[in-house]
């Protein structure tokens, strides 16, 4: 189990391989895993969306969790989205993740069903209180269709055993006010790639990121650019790395363009579950294009 303190930097959100049958690739997993490792990332994250959570059996969340903690082999921490849309079921889950060797789960609101503010806080209180692991909230009002305001999100900040935040709200200002009213209560990170840089200049300290699962190296060094007070090389960084971030911010989903563009690296990623749509032949060339622009492949 982790505290706060070690929820920070550079956190890939991992991608699920699977093989030609739709079938968990577990040699995929494995180096695609040490690939972000070896590239410097501060912990990693398994079946959040990019790891396409909402296809994946309860039996293959666990054995994806598993095979990760076997790779990291307690050099990171590994923290596990175990969202669901009841409570019972998300508790379920965290409990898996824990006899799975991980060390925390990221948590959406339900989804589906819209909830009040009073429904949501005792979700992640109930929650919290059941979970054998600590707790990273996880704000992501697009796909969830149950937002957590700043207001809320204090709230949930005094439950004991939550740690942290992954802010994936595109108004930069919720975050700013979050920072405002928690401080540095628990961890506050950002959740969108192309906030990264001017996330961590108003207070966050880190990211849950779907780009550092491609571009790993890149995305530790703008962030040890931030450590070290060198902004510019910071900021430029992050304009060079857009070209790649937009790919990873668009409707019917980022999953498909990362897993091909860590294809397009030699990493076995393999192909989206149905009903996800794959890559065009368009955005296949043009995520090449990037790809090459970015010095990743020739």
């Amino acid at each position: 189990m982790i505290t706060s303190e070690d929820l920070h930097g550079v956190i890939p959100a991992l991608v699920t391989p699977f093989d030609e049958k739709e079938n968990l690739d577990e040699g995929a997993l494995r180096k695609i895993t040490q690939y972000v490792l070896e590239n410097g990332v501060h912990a990693v994250m398994t079946t959040g969306g990019n790891g396409e959570f909402p296809h994946l059996l309860r039996e293959e969340k666990q054995r994806v969790t598993q095979v990760v903690v076997e790779e990291t082999a307690g050099r990171v921490p590994v923290i596990v989205g175990t969202a669901a849309c009841s409570t019972r079921e998300a508790i379920l889950l965290s409990q898996d993740a824990m006899d799975a060797g991980a060390d925390a789960v990221i948590v959406t609101p339900p989804y589906y069903f819209t909830l009040p503010d009073d429904s949501l806080h005792q979700f992640y209180r109930d929650l919290a209180a059941a979970s054998p692991l600590p707790v990273v909230v996880y704000n992501n009002p697009t796909y969830t269709g149950n937002p957590l305001s700043p207001a809320l999100i204090a709230r949930l900040a005094e439950i004991p055993n939550v740690i942290g935040l992954k802010q994936s709200e595109s108004d930069l200002g919720q975050l700013v006010e979050i920072i405002r009213l928690i401080g540095d209560r628990i961890s506050i990170c950002t959740g969108i790639d192309s906030q990264f840089y001017p996330s961590l200049c108003v207070g966050a300290i880190g990211i849950f990121s779907t780009a550092a699962c491609v571009i790993p190296r890149q995305m530790v060094a703008l962030y040890e650019a931030v450590q070290a007070a060198r902004y510019a090389d910071a900021q430029a960084w992050h304009v060079r790395l857009q070209s790649l971030n937009r790919f990873l911010e668009y409707d019917p989903g980022y999953v498909a363009p990362c897993k091909e563009a860590l294809n397009l690296l030699g990493l076995p990623a393999g192909r989206v579950r149905a009903p996800f749509p794959d890559v065009t032949a368009a955005e296949h060339k043009e995520l090449r294009h990037v790809l090459s622009a970015l010095d990743m492949i020739p």
